[in-house]
Formats: structure tokens, sequence, C-alpha cells
């Protein structure tokens, strides 16, 4: 019978019955060592019996063994694995080295991919009934499976899934953060003392319960094993409490061991090295002259409990105080034997590798091999620990430098940035290039991950340097140009236009010496950007680059670049420029892994931001903001951030673009992200301006301008001076406006492209004289035809239908405010559209109210799961893309359908649906002047 955990044990039935009706529960019960966890979770297994159960118990022993706790939770649901997306399926049976696995380099996915997989094999297996999903010692299981098992908890919501988690403070306090905690405290004294009568058999004082409970702060199974010892015992030690209570447990558990002779401690050392499995431990004990039945005695003394083929301690210490007490000479000969004992290679090599002390290539090379066993399982962490052994045990020096980065790109693969820097500093000590020696390739490759690590995780000035250093040492012309080209992505993020141009200077003279596809095509987007950014042209780098992007496999396939695909399109923003590359990302960003989304999914919403489709922008901008956050992606988090309160800023969300903008602001200006800043900047003068808050909108733009000078950011795109403009002439300020409007003209013609010749020509026409306005803004509308920019469109027929009726011509005016006002209204952009319909009834139209845009009200996880099944996924295809469950899809769309007042996927897709004649200059006609 459980003791003192009434209030607990309520707390799992509460959620047990919730998950019984369909809604998931999670709940991490932390604390201590031996404060009842594992105790806790049994009394809610034997109470769950309607439930079907997966179990499983972190070993210290597999700790290194990649999916080892994984494969032992989901092996009575391995049945329903083809019932799961295939590219997960295919990704898990790899992970568990599953007999059907074809593990290659097209199964290799990131370490998402399988915490995806679990949820789905879980919630498919929980079709048939409620399931408990019961995982203890959290803090000992392989890094892999607790990866893939919080991922997983994390997105159950609307199945009928219970996850109960048991896990050591403060060891696995990181492991389960961002999940629903329960700290287990300790016993109460009463508690306390009911326990150590049922541990003693017989009755104790209040004075030892009382001493008991203060010198254990009412830890069970401090008290179990205490409660047994003369008083005198715990007199001695030292004065400070908790130093002694952990002493005396130890001390505990070595008398524990006192018990049992030598070839009975000898029989457990092998158990302590072999981990569970009884039968490796039979074999290795009868390769030692050992008797593997001396395990009944261990048992009987409460030492260990064998059940169902596994020997388990009775807790970790005592297993840990067996190991640490044996001498150096047995447990070297105990890993020996286990080594000779086992089929599985990987686990050989980690016995070998404890069998020595000095290096030695022949176990450096096998533990190297089970790193890449692990790599194609994408079980990263133990891949790194693997590696990291394997260079420490190996003799040559290169192959030591070799395997320490690729234990350090393992280390940052898994999201162990810390780890990943560690190696790599411990890297460059030991191959410290020395003068006049030829640059060692691996230096350099090590120099391109700091980087890499350094501009995900915001360190983007620390990239840029680093990356041209490498550039520098490179021996390869095609190595330097990716190398450089990474550096101008870099020099984007930071606003450094004045270095982006000497960069393509750079890559300019490497292109007649460059021959890989991947190279050439990286080195004249980097160009293109480059230049643009700068003001030097680069629209004809960037439409080379084109084809080049969209025919390499290699980029298709490469999850840190698979974003450069979206960059044609951004800068060039014309509609058809690249058309051909959003096709390509759209076709394989459902294969990326959740660690290359964020990046993936920001330019994409940036594309759809500045198009017609704003819904999709904003779900995807959201999602990028979820993942980045959940990843530590803190670029793609901040220039999410930054663009969705631009987006917001246009749909007229005056608050949620006011609070994300904070939000980006600080995160930009800590890590120079002055890209960033801009469309901050940007965003909070369209804000004002929208709201007819002229003069702190013309501050915001004033001050916008005064950035991008300081930066050399030339880029005429990132001008706000249209805005500008119209903030002065509401203000009175021709003159300042005028004046801005000619250097704004010459930079757009000098651009060149359509969606900055639109702009130029609509200020021109906002600041000409009444017999010029129909000659500019039919430019500027024409210049539009050629985007796929909508609401600037409409923002050009709203100025044009203003300029028309102040100019007394309200019949010419009403055709453009009424094409105005239909395409703020399609896009959303609400306080826009108040102001296109002001203007229309000024010129003595009625204006019918257009009601409340029903999509608005849908939370972002509720517009994504909508879009995706809009689109035609399945339900099961929308939750594999989302990493979500198929009832938890369903849960969400119920709650769409009552909110849009709708009750078919039809109809949800027509509301959905893009607003159709996105290029207005092609659709409204533009009236002659008189």
């Amino acid at each position: 019978m459980l003791v003192g955990r009434q209030a607990e044990q309520q707390a799992i039935e509460r959620l047990a019955a919730e998950a019984r009706l369909g809604m998931s529960g999670v709940l991490v019960v932390a604390g201590e060592a031996g404060v009842g966890k594992t105790a806790l979770l049994e009394d809610a297994i034997s109470r769950l019996d309607d439930m079907r159960l997966l179990k499983a118990t972190g070993l210290e022993s597999e700790r290194e063994i990649p999916f080892a706790a994984l494969l032992q939770l989901v092996r009575p649901a391995l049945d329903l694995l083809p019932a799961i997306p295939p590219i997960q399926a295919e990704a898990l049976s790899a992970a568990l080295a599953l007999p059907s696995a074809s593990v290659g380099p097209s199964t290799v996915r990131d370490r998402f991919t399988v915490g995806a997989a679990l949820l789905s094999l879980i919630c498919r297996y929980a079709e048939e009934g409620p399931v408990a999903v019961v995982v203890d010692d959290l803090h000992l299981i392989d890094a892999s499976s607790a990866n893939a098992l919080v991922f997983a908890a994390r997105r159950l919501a609307a199945d009928p899934v219970l996850v109960l988690v048991g896990a050591r403070s403060p060891e696995g306090d990181t492991i389960a953060a961002g999940l629903p905690t329960l700290m287990l405290p300790g016993l109460d004294l009463d508690s306390a003392r009911t326990l150590i009568v049922q541990a003693r058999g017989h009755s104790v004082t209040a004075e030892e319960a009382q001493q008991l409970h203060r010198v254990t702060a009412g830890n069970p199974l401090a008290l179990v094993e205490l409660g047994g010892w003369e008083r005198d015992a715990l007199q001695t030690g030292a004065a400070d409490m908790p130093f002694r209570v952990s002493r005396a447990v130890i001390d505990a558990f070595g008398r524990r061991l006192a018990d049992v002779d030598e070839e009975c401690r000898s029989v457990l050392l092998v158990a302590a090295v072999c981990g569970a499995d009884l039968g490796l431990i039979a074999d290795v004990c009868d390769a030692l002259g050992l008797d593997v039945a001396r395990l009944e005695e261990a048992e009987d003394l409460g030492l260990i409990v064998v059940r169902g083929g596994t020997v388990v301690f009775r807790h970790p210490l005592l297993r840990s105080a067996t190991y640490s007490g044996a001498s150096a000479q047995d447990r070297r000969a105990a890993h020996r034997a286990a080594a000779e004992a086992t089929a599985d290679a990987d686990r050989r090599a980690w016995h070998l590798a404890e069998t020595i002390w000095h290096p030695d290539t022949q176990i450096a090379a096998l533990l190297a091999g089970a790193g890449e066993h692990a790599v194609q399982r994408a079980a990263y962490s133990v891949a790194s620990a693997a590696f990291e052994r394997s260079a420490r045990m190996s003799p040559d020096a290169a192959e030591r430098s070799s395997r320490l980065l690729r234990a350090a790109d393992a280390a940052w693969t898994a999201g162990m940035q810390d780890r990943a820097l560690v190696l790599l500093d411990q890297l460059t000590r030991d191959a410290e290039p020395a003068a006049g020696v030829p640059i060692d390739p691996t230096h350099v490759r090590a120099l391109e991950l700091r980087a890499a690590i350094a501009a995900r995780s915001g360190s983007l000035r620390e990239a840029l340097e680093i990356l041209l250093a490498a550039a520098d040492l490179a021996p390869r012309p095609d190595d330097v140009a990716i190398l450089l080209a990474d550096a101008v992505h870099a020099t984007y993020y930071l606003g450094d236009a004045r270095t982006a141009s000497a960069l393509a200077d750079r890559l300019t003279a490497l292109q007649s010496v460059t021959t890989e596809p991947r190279s050439r095509a990286l080195g004249l987007m980097a160009t293109g950007m480059a230049k643009v950014l700068a003001g030097r042209g680069g629209a004809d780098d960037i439409r080379a680059a084109v084809p080049l992007l969209a025919t390499d496999p290699a980029l298709l396939h490469d999850p840190r670049r698979l974003s450069w695909l979206m960059l044609a399109p951004l800068y060039l923003r014309d509609a058809s420029g690249g058309a051909q590359l959003r096709a390509l990302v759209d076709e394989v960003r459902g294969e990326a892994g959740v660690g290359a989304l964020p990046a993936v999914l920001f330019h994409v919403a940036r594309d759809q931001a500045a198009s017609a489709e704003w819904a999709r922008a904003e779900a995807n901008y959201a999602e990028s903001i979820r993942l980045a956050t959940e990843t530590g992606q803190t670029t793609e988090l901040a220039m999410s951030l930054a663009g969705l309160c631009w987006l917001e800023a246009r749909a007229g969300k005056a608050e949620a673009a006011r609070a994300h903008a904070a939000e980006a602001r600080a995160l930009c200006a800590a890590r120079d992200i002055h890209i960033g800043e801009a469309w901050v900047e940007f965003a909070l003068g369209d804000v004002e301006l929208s709201l007819g808050n002229t003069e702190p909108a013309a501050e915001h733009f004033t001050a916008l301008i005064e950035m991008l000078e300081r930066l050399g950011l030339h880029d005429v795109d990132l001008s706000p001076v249209p805005e500008l403009v119209d903030a002065l002439l509401r203000l009175g300020r021709r003159p300042e406006a005028l004046e801005l409007v000619w250097r704004y003209r010459e930079a757009a013609i000098g651009k060149g492209q359509p969606w900055a010749r639109a702009r130029a020509d609509r200020v021109s026409g906002q600041s000409a004289e009444d017999d010029e306005i129909d000659e500019w803004f039919a430019s500027a509308l024409r210049w539009h035809g050629q985007t796929l920019d909508r609401f600037e469109s409409a923002r050009t027929r709203l100025a044009y239908g203003e300029r028309l009726r102040r100019a007394r011509r309200r019949i010419d005016a009403r055709v453009q405010l009424r094409g105005a006002l239909e395409g703020f209204s399609d896009l959303g952009a609400t306080v826009w559209e108040e102001r296109a319909a002001a203007e229309l009834s000024a010129t003595g139209e009625h204006v019918a109210s257009r009601g409340t845009d029903a999509v608005a009200q849908l939370t972002p996880q509720e517009l994504q799961v909508s879009i995706m099944l809009a689109d035609g996924r399945s339900t099961r295809e929308a939750a594999a893309a989302l990493f979500l469950s198929p009832k938890t899809v369903e849960y969400h769309l119920r709650k769409v359908y009552t909110k849009l007042g709708i009750s078919s996927r039809a109809e949800l897709s027509e509301l959905l649906a893009p607003p159709s004649g996105s290029r207005l200059g092609d659709s409204q006609r533009v009236p002659s002047s008189g």
C-alpha cells in the first residue's frame, strides 16, 4: 500500500479520467532519488488496468545505446508501424534498427522526425482503446529516446493517451522542461512513521520517528534503509544535514553489499556491467567461471529483481555502489567478457573501450563505427559520445581531429550547442595549424560548423568573422565560394551592406574557377543578394542563379540550405521570377526535418505575406516561431517575429503588431540582427500611418531611413520613402516630400524591378500636379501587374482615388476606390479597408458593411490545420505535416467549424481560397484625364 501520496494519486486519476474521455494528459513526476517516484508510477499502473500499457525504464547501462528505451516503449505497438506516414515509419524503423529498416542516406532524418513518428504510432495505438505511456527514470534513458518522448508528449491534445514520466531532480529537469510537472516532496511525519513501522515490522518511538524524518527529510527510500539501523549510525558524519543524509544512504547501500560473499558480489558486478539482459549476464558469468544462480541469493536479500528475462537493481545507487566498489582489474575483466559475449557490434565497442586506458587503433575504429550507426538512426547525442570516445582513443592525430569534428557536428545536430562548442574548442587546441604547414581540411570544416552554430543561435557577427577566416584558409575555389556565400547570408541579417558588397566582388572573381553546380548556384545568388543590398543592381545575377538552384539535387536535400531556394522570389519580387523555386520548396518542405523547418517556414511566410496569401503567411510565421523556440534557433525566431509584426501592421492588427515588434526588437538589438530591426521600424510606422497618426508615423519612417543610411543599405525595397511621403503630404510638409520623391524614383529606376517601380510611380503620382496624376498612377498600376503584392496594388488604387476625389473627379475616383476596397477586404487589411470605404463614401457612393472576418477568429494552430485541410490533405497527412495526431487535427477542425459556422471541408476551402485577381493592374480600368 502506498503511504502518504493521496493528493498525487488523485491528480493522476483526474488525468486518467480525462484520457479515457479522449483528452490527453501528460505529467512528469519529479523528485530526488528515493522519494517514491517509481512507487507512485507502479501504483498508477495498478489502477489503469482498463488501459493498454506502453512502458519503459531507463537503464544506465543502455544510456549510450541509441533508442534503447524507445524500443522498450513501443515494442507492443510495432505491428502498427505500416499505418503511420511512410517517411515517419521509415525513420522510426531505422532508429530502432528493425530488420525491415533500410538504413542509408535517404533515411537519415533530423532528431525530431523520430519524435513525430513516435507521436503517430502512439496515437494510432490509441485508436483501439485508451493507452497509458509510462516511462520511469527519464534521466537514465538514452538522449535520443528522451528527445523523441518529450517531442511527442508536447503535441498530445485530443487522443485517449495518458503519459506518466518519472524523472530524478535535478538530473532530469532540463530534459522534461516545458511538460506539466508534479514535484514529489518527502513524506510528512505521520506518513514517515507509518512507513518505518511497515519496514521494521514493529513500532517505533515518536523520538526515533522524528529524528529519522529530520535526517531524511521524509525521503521514503532513506527512511526504509536507515530505519533498520541503530540510532548511533545516524549520529556520525558531518553536521551539515543534506551531506549527512547523502552519505548515510550511501553507507546503507554499502552495508547491504557486505551481506553477500565474494562470488555473489562478482555476479552482481557482471549484472551491473551487462545491464538488464539476463541471457547476456549468464553468458558472461559462464565465461568468468561464475555461477549465475547466485543472483537468487541477491534477489532474496532485496538487492535486485529478476523478472521476465531481465535483472534490475533495486536502486541505481546500489548498482553504482556495486560497480564502483569493485577493483579496476575486475571491472575490466567483466567488460572484456561482455564484449566477447554480446552480438551487438556497438555494445561490443563500448565494452572494449572500458577494458583499456591507453589509445588503441582498433577499438577507436569500432567506436567510430558505432557513431556512424547512431547517425544513420538519427541518434545524434549517442553518436557524439561515440565519436568523442573514439577520438580520445585514436593514436593518429588526423583521425583524432576528424572524429572530434564528427562528435561536434553530431552534438550540434542533437541540439547540444554548448557541448558542440566544447568539442570544437578541444579540436582547435589539439590541431592548431602551425605556420608554413598546409591547412588540414578538417580545420576549415570545423570553422564552418562553428559559424553555423553561431549564425543559427543569433551570434551573426561572430559567424561572419569565422566564415571569412575559413574562406581565407579553404584550399579549393568551390569551397571558398560556398563559405563566402554563407558569409553574404550572414551580412543580410546583420544589414551589413558594405561587407556584402566587398564579398560580391570576391565571388565575381571566383566565378571563372568554380566548377561544381552547388558552389556556382550559391555564388551567383549571394553575389546578387549583396549587390541588391548595396544598391548596385544584382537582379541579373539572381536570375542566372535560379535555374542552377532549381536543378541541383544536393541543394534540394540539404536541410541547412533549403531556404536558399526562397531567396530568389523574395529578392526579385515579381510574378514569374521565382515560380519554379516556389514549387520546388512546396514539393520538398514535407521531407524537411523539424530542425530545418523554422528557416524554410520563415522564408515561405515572407513570400506569402508579400502576395495575397496572408492567412497562410500568418500560420507559417506562427509555426516557425513555435519550432524556432523549441529548437533554440534565435535568428529564425527574431526574423519570424519581425515578419509577423510587419504582416500584422498591414492587416491592421495594431496591438498584436506592437507586441510582436517589442519581442522582435529585443532579440534583434541583442544580436545585431539589423534587418529585423528595419522590418520592425517599418511595421511600427505602417501601424501609425494606417491609424492616421501621421506625426509618429513620420518619426518611425525617418528613423528607418537614417538606420539604412548608417548601415549602407541602399536597397530601394527596404526604403519607406513612399510611406514617409504620404505622411509628410498629410502634415503639409510638401517641400520635404518632393525632395524625397526625386531621389527615390532614381533609385527605383536603377534597380529596375516592377515592385520598386510601382511604388516609385505611386509616390510620384501622390505628389504630382492634378494634370499629371493619371500618367503616374497608370504607370504604377502597369508595374503592379507584374508583381504578386496585392496590398501594394490596393494602396496605389487608394492613393489614386484620393487624388482623383480631391481633383473633383468623383466618378473616376469611385473606380479606383472600389478596387482598393475590394483588395483590402479580400486580404483582411481591416484598417485600410475602413479608410478606403470612408473615401468611397465621400464620393457619394453608399458602401455596405462587409461584416467581420471570420477567419481572424482562428488561433494560429486552428488556422494551420484549416489551411492544410483546405489544400486537399487528408487528416492523417495534415497531422504528419504539422507533427500532431489525427485526433488533434480533428479536434481543431471541429472548433474551426463552430467558429466559422460551416460544416464541410468544401466550405472551408472556399473561405480560405487566396483572393483572385492579385494582378489588379490587369483587371481594373484606368480612367482618362478630364
